[in-house]
């Protein structure tokens, strides 16, 4: 019964208001024009992007995608509808896993800090492969660690087998670089003491390799080993230089997930302050549960210092790291409600600054739109002055939403502080869980309207008209999704040079920032057809 409950309230949660802001760029477009293209051209086996070969990406997730518009249509809702789904399983396998590894109660408080954590929650109602590679990936280590346990070891095997080969079929070979790195930190933090025998280890080998084989051979033996080498470049050069402008502090992730997974990060922060408390369980349950955190220690820092080190720096690469967190974080507050160790006031008092930070950062959003003519001259990016152009209604009773969810946070506090635990922590959690539904729902649409709204307003007044659009000066999917882009004739569309001084054949159309227009002004080939909020919009002559 408590597993329909979840799959309810995870469905309430995760799918409604899915298609009620357009897709953004890079990401979301990326994959779902993918599957946009998978549709049109009726090419299954390989992804592409602009209809050229794209590697990328393995093709798993945009497969669901593909299958959502099948089902829905090509749109937003479609290409986000996938993440709703793996968010129901995702509470579904915490419930499950936290109960057999200790009860209902550890379950629970597992399913509840992933999905009132900001960034897990949000991912879930998303349309980027993160969440789909995180559960199998952790699903593959997790069965990895029941080989110990079980009583048949060889199906736990090849379930983790299974798992890690789809993992590496959404996401790429980093599925097996970050198995592998656990493993090896495991080894060394037991004294070469797994639990995994070298058997058990060649059948989740096997397993992954056939699981692999599924796509990799197919598209070997169909289109011989360019597509393959190719995505296996990319993925090394990802791994070793930062990409696409994505580079940042070593602290990077870090910060991210001190701030994107509020409340539960706190709580691991307590986690280590209080590791030595009373044990709940004593005996095999007890030592599965300590076995089990050292697996969880090991994946969160394993997956925090690989991508920390990594030059390309994107905030869902660390996003692995929110199931063990969120575990660890669980497990936490579950011996508080036990009371088996006492939250400390300085944990209570950082709930409450994070809290209010996040709180009044929601609060400020209307205000700056109610303020923003004051705001712009004080703003040194003339693209980011032009974007905040855009003619977005907003009022200032709307900052009572972030101050709503400060107040809730000072209740859960002040029920902390009065020892009044699991009143508190249910505050707490839920209170986050509302506010992030209201800023994805409310603010999430208003911001994406000085992001990129006039963009995609400018792709989709192409959607059946029969032109080349590209983009300039910058790098975009949405013109291909939003304009619904057909497969070109002329293959001449591929060189820019072409579509800019060349004998074009139809007509043709491009966008570019304002900060990077004054080049594309001056070209004797084109005219500006209209400016709006930040983009300007050219046409050939």
């Amino acid at each position: 019964m408590r597993y329909l409950l979840i799959a309810i309230a995870a469905a309430i949660l995760f799918i409604p208001f899915l298609g009620a802001v357009h897709l953004f760029d890079w990401d979301e477009i990326n994959f779902a024009e993918a599957a946009r293209e998978m549709i049109v051209s009726h090419n299954y086996s390989q992804v592409q992007i602009d209809f050229m070969p794209f590697w990328e990406k393995p093709p798993l997730f945009i497969w669901l995608q593909a299958a959502s518009m099948h089902l829905f249509g090509i749109n937003e809702f479609a290409a986000r509808f996938p993440n709703a789904i793996i968010g129901i399983i995702t509470l579904l396998c915490l419930y499950g896993i936290g109960k057999k590894l200790a009860d209902a109660k550890l379950g629970l408080w597992w399913a509840l800090a992933y999905a009132g954590s900001w960034l897990p929650h949000i991912y879930f109602k998303s349309g980027i492969i993160d969440p789909a590679f995180n559960l199998l990936i952790f699903l593959a280590i997790y069965f990895a660690f029941r080989i110990s346990y079980a009583s048949k070891p060889s199906r736990m095997a090849i379930l983790s087998g299974i798992f890690l080969g789809l993992a590496v079929l959404t996401k790429g070979p980093v599925a097996i670089l970050v198995s592998l790195l656990t493993l090896l930190v495991y080894w060394i933090c037991k004294k070469g003491k797994t639990g995994i025998q070298f058997l058990q280890l060649g059948v989740i080998v096997l397993s992954t390799a056939i699981t692999t084989a599924l796509w990799f051979g197919y598209e070997i033996i169909s289109h011989g080993w360019w597509f393959v080498n190719q995505f296996i470049t990319y993925q090394v050069r990802l791994l070793t230089t930062p990409d696409a402008g994505h580079g940042g502090s070593f602290f990077y992730h870090w910060i991210v997930l001190l701030l994107g997974c509020f409340p539960a990060s706190i709580f691991l922060f307590s986690y280590l302050k209080g590791r030595k408390g009373r044990s709940i369980y004593s005996g095999s349950q007890s030592t599965e549960i300590k076995d089990f955190k050292i697996w969880m220690w090991v994946l969160f820092w394993v997956v925090l210092i690989l991508f920390s080190i990594v030059e390309t720096k994107i905030v869902h690469y660390s996003s692995l790291c929110y199931f063990p967190l969120s575990f660890l974080a669980a497990w936490q507050l579950y011996r508080i409600t036990e009371k088996k160790v006492q939250l400390s006031a300085w944990s209570i008092g950082l709930i409450l600054l994070t809290g209010l930070i996040l709180g009044f950062a929601i609060a400020l959003l209307p205000i700056v739109g109610v303020y923003k003519q004051d705001l712009i001259p004080h703003i040194d990016n003339k693209f980011a002055q032009a974007n905040l152009q855009a003619n977005v209604p907003w009022s200032a009773w709307e900052a009572f939403y972030g101050v709503g969810y400060m107040l809730l946070i000072i209740i859960s506090a002040v029920l902390l502080f009065r020892k009044k635990m699991q009143t508190g922590l249910l505050c707490l959690f839920l209170s986050t869980i509302l506010a992030v539904q209201v800023t994805i729902v409310h603010f999430t649409p208003k911001i994406e309207k000085y992001s990129q709204g006039a963009a995609i307003e400018f792709f989709q007044s192409f959607e059946g008209k029969d032109a080349y659009v590209q983009v300039l000066s910058y790098h975009s999917y949405a013109h291909l999704f939003y304009a619904k882009m057909l497969p070109p004739a002329n293959k001449n569309y591929y060189n820019r040079d072409w579509l800019l001084s060349g004998p074009v054949d139809k007509p043709t159309y491009f966008i570019c920032r304002i900060t990077d227009s004054e080049p594309w002004r001056a070209n004797p080939n084109l005219v500006v057809v209209g400016e709006k909020n930040g983009f300007v919009f050219f046409k050939r002559k």
